[in-house]
């Protein structure tokens, strides 16, 4: 195991123990529901499409690890459903993303087998360039795209979680 992993995976804990923080009052109605405030529908994405689009990203980091057996496979569609770029659509009868239990368990898992992965590799794994080419430009070696996968993206996202969940009522996390 080497020590980046170490580091990545470290501040990744962080990420998900705030992940499970957010999900503190959510229920199965709401989760793909947006958020309506003062009678207008706020356009933001709401936990369904966030936690779900998170889903994609353990597969792509073991992939461009050369080690894509070792994460659990998604549902064939729900790369078409959550990938970037795909609309945060208001699932007003339960029938557009799946079950919240769904999204939350393969998030988990997804993320606890990319972390596993991480801690088996060496320094010198994760110092080779990004085989995806979509990533090269701006994540030239497997360690950054993996840190900002498993650290920043997930911040990213987390935070529309945040701000969703004030706008349904929640409050903070």
């Amino acid at each position: 195991m080497g020590l980046f992993a170490e580091m990545i995976v470290a501040g990744h804990r962080r990420s998900q123990s705030y992940a499970q923080r957010l999900l503190k009052d959510v229920t199965p109605a709401m989760f793909a529901r947006k958020a309506v405030v003062n009678g207008k529908v706020i356009e933001t994405n709401h936990a369904a499409w966030v936690y779900g689009h998170l889903c994609l990203y353990p597969g792509r980091i073991a992939t461009a690890l050369g080690r894509p057996g070792d994460v659990p496979l998604l549902p064939a569609d729900w790369e078409a459903l959550f990938k970037d770029g795909t609309p945060c659509l208001d699932d007003v009868d339960a029938k557009i993303y799946p079950a919240m239990g769904a999204v939350i368990d393969a998030y988990a898992k997804g993320y606890e087998a990319i972390a596993s992965v991480l801690l088996s590799i060496s320094d010198a794994d994760l110092s080779q360039p990004t085989p995806i080419e979509r990533y090269r430009e701006f994540l030239p070696l497997v360690g950054g795209m993996a840190m900002f996968m498993m650290n920043n993206h997930i911040a990213i996202h987390l935070g529309q979680v945040s701000a969703w969940r004030r706008c349904m009522g929640l409050g903070s996390a």
